[in-house]
């Protein structure tokens, strides 16, 4: 019997959703913001993450502007500038917007798509509900945040 949507692919099976869970919670593992967290907690998170693509020379994120979350590189690479002055370049597995995550502020840095890009995102917004949802990860995600900050005030000044 011929399929009612010959152009439309396939759906992919459980198995293959499961496994790219698993392998996002397993990169998510390596944001700091997350790493107390179990792997049950990061396969919730993984769950609220979506995939985002820019081409090259896209503004993701711009100094000053408000931040809508977290964004993870899965493939490409991004440039960095503070006050137009460039500061580092991130590839595949790094990450950016762990502070907008929190507060929706206004982003530190502009990143910009040195290729075209392919992200993970998480918004403020699903976050915020997710950590009303579990409160574990809400408090686990306090506990990096302190240690974070605990880790710079001993910096000297």
């Amino acid at each position: 019997m011929p399929s009612a949507h010959p152009n439309r692919a396939p759906a992919p099976s459980k198995e293959v959703v499961q496994v790219a869970q698993q392998d996002i919670a397993a990169k998510l593992a390596g944001v700091p913001l997350f790493s107390g967290c179990s792997k049950k907690e990061l396969a919730v998170i993984a769950r609220a993450a979506k995939e985002v693509t820019h081409k090259k020379g896209t503004v993701i994120a711009r100094e000053g502007e408000r931040g809508i979350g977290l964004f993870m590189i899965l493939e490409g690479r991004c440039r960095v500038t503070i006050g137009g002055k460039e500061k580092s370049t991130l590839g595949p597995g790094e990450f950016f917007g762990e502070i907008a995550l929190i507060d929706g502020g206004p982003r530190t840095a502009t990143v910009t798509a040195l290729s075209d890009v392919k992200l993970l995102g998480i918004t403020e917004w699903v976050f915020r509900g997710l950590l009303l949802e579990h409160p574990s990860i809400a408090l686990k995600t306090l506990e990096a945040v302190a240690s974070r900050l605990r880790a710079v005030s001993k910096e000297p000044v």
